[in-house]
């Protein structure tokens, strides 16, 4: 899934080199944290969250029954969480 939410966001940035994702599972469901350049942020989350909401749905499909969804975090939020 990592591959696929990569191929699907990198596209659309306009710095591809800065996507990172970490994969957090759990008992009931996974969490992919895609990370962007703040300059970035806005164009992954889209019109009225529409882009988000796209690559979200395709991610979820992609799962099938293992429940996953992305959370959508700018590189100052996760260096940050990192210190």
């Amino acid at each position: 899934m990592q591959e696929l939410l990569l191929h699907v966001v990198r596209p659309i940035v306009e710095n591809p080199d800065s996507v990172s994702i970490q994969l957090v599972e759990g008992e009931a469901a996974t969490v992919l944290e895609l990370s962007v350049h703040e300059d970035d942020v806005e164009r992954v989350r889209g019109r009225e969250g529409r882009t988000l909401r796209s690559v979200r749905n395709i991610i979820s499909a992609a799962a099938g029954k293992k429940k996953a969804s992305v959370d959508l975090v700018t590189e100052a939020a996760a260096s940050a969480s990192e210190e």
